[in-house]
């Protein structure tokens, strides 16, 4: 093969794409005073619900703790359960169990990655109360065959979509028809308020009890009592949590926002050039997207590793690619052999095949808006160095 240079700067798997206007916004929030919730955050959840058609926007500090707030609205008792998959941030599951519910998992297409219906339908129970789909990576979860079975059995759909604001599905913006959609802003995600979320809902009187929730349990806007005309008094309806977003975040993601279409549209360029560079590394698998109409919002570039040609496990493989200054994401390994679920459930290999072949072998390749080709270039020279060193070339 030809001769590999390692390059001197690390490539960080990724890096946020901040202007001048979000600076320039933030500077004014902190010269208006207006330094927590305010005007800003108020702005941002309009957008959204001008965005999504008319589905009521509430912004969070999280998209952690916006899939707590829906969760709280289902007030869950033991024994309920929630149906979720295994491939996914552990805040998916972790806030079913911390409002009380059992957490039953259901395996994943093996080449998608995305919840399988049939495995659902299979899963559900007479204590089951919801569902929650992950939209892996920036593709959608085949949402149709889903919302026929929270029909039938009168779940709750509720939509993790942390990776897909601006994926569509079947024409449809996610979260401009569901029932709840939960979005992140986080630092790697497609745009970024530095930290911070937004849920978007159909029913008002959810929303208005999220939006009490997510302020301690106040049951008017705790910036409008400091607002002219405001009345600086409040009332608590239920005990809430402090989970409201910030105008210094809002004004980040006010721009972010607007960047949204050109910066989704960088990703699939970089997503193009991914397959291609690719396409001579039989040991790199990438994700198949979904056969389903669909728009991929491209947050992961997500590729499996051939870890029985290669004679390395994954974790080795990566190691070499950090050592030759490529930065690797792990998304993600399976929730359901993670020890705290494996002690109180019980659970072992075996249970999700598909789910467990993937953990065992993918990772994200570096991938947003900054990236360069000639990136991605190191980075298809870097497997294919390693590909090489592993098999003793």
């Amino acid at each position: 093969m030809k001769d590999f240079t390692p390059r001197k700067e690390f490539l960080p798997f990724c890096r946020p794409t901040i202007g001048e206007e979000e600076i320039n916004e933030v500077v004014d929030s902190l010269r208006s005073g207006w330094i927590t919730t305010g005007p800003k955050t108020a702005l941002l959840e309009e957008r959204f619900r001008d965005w999504s058609g008319g589905q009521e926007a509430i912004a969070v500090n999280s998209a952690t703790a916006g899939l707590h707030l829906v969760l709280l609205t289902l007030d869950l008792e033991p024994e309920d359960e929630v149906i979720t998959t295994s491939i996914t941030w552990p805040s998916t599951v972790n806030n079913i169990e911390i409002c009380g519910a059992r957490t039953v998992f259901a395996d994943v297409d093996r080449r998608t990655l995305q919840l399988l219906p049939e495995a659902v339908e299979a899963a559900v129970t007479g204590r089951t109360r919801a569902v929650i789909p992950v939209h892996f990576a920036g593709a959608p979860c085949d949402l149709d065959p889903l919302r026929k079975i929270c029909q039938k059995h009168g779940l709750d759909l509720i939509e993790d979509a942390a990776h897909a604001v601006g994926t569509r599905y079947k024409g449809r913006l996610v979260g401009s028809d569901s029932n709840i959609a939960v979005f992140s802003f986080h630092p790697i995600k497609n745009m970024t308020t530095g930290e911070g979320g937004m849920i978007l809902c159909q029913s008002r009187k959810r929303a208005e009890r999220m939006r009490r929730l997510r302020f301690h349990g106040i049951s008017r806007d705790a910036w409008k009592r400091y607002s002219k005309g405001g009345i600086p008094q409040y009332e608590v309806t239920e005990p809430g949590y402090k989970y409201n977003m910030l105008d210094l975040q809002a004004a980040i993601g006010l721009h972010q926002f607007a960047k949204l279409d050109s910066f989704n549209q960088r990703r699939k360029t970089l997503a193009e050039n991914y397959f291609r560079l690719l396409g001579d590394i039989p040991e790199i698998m990438p994700l198949k997207p979904p056969e389903y109409e669909h728009t991929h919002a491209w947050h992961l570039f997500v590729v499996r590793a051939d870890i029985e040609g290669l004679g390395v496990s994954r974790d080795e493989f990566i190691m070499k690619l950090q050592e030759r200054n490529v930065g690797i994401g792990l998304h993600f390994p399976a929730v359901h052999l993670q020890r705290y679920y494996r002690e109180k459930y019980g659970f072992s290999k075996g249970m999700l095949p598909n789910a467990e072949w993937n953990s065992e072998r993918l990772f994200s390749l570096p991938l947003y808006p900054l990236l360069s080709q000639e990136d991605q270039e190191y980075v298809a020279a870097a497997l294919k160095e390693v590909i090489s060193s592993c098999k003793g070339s």
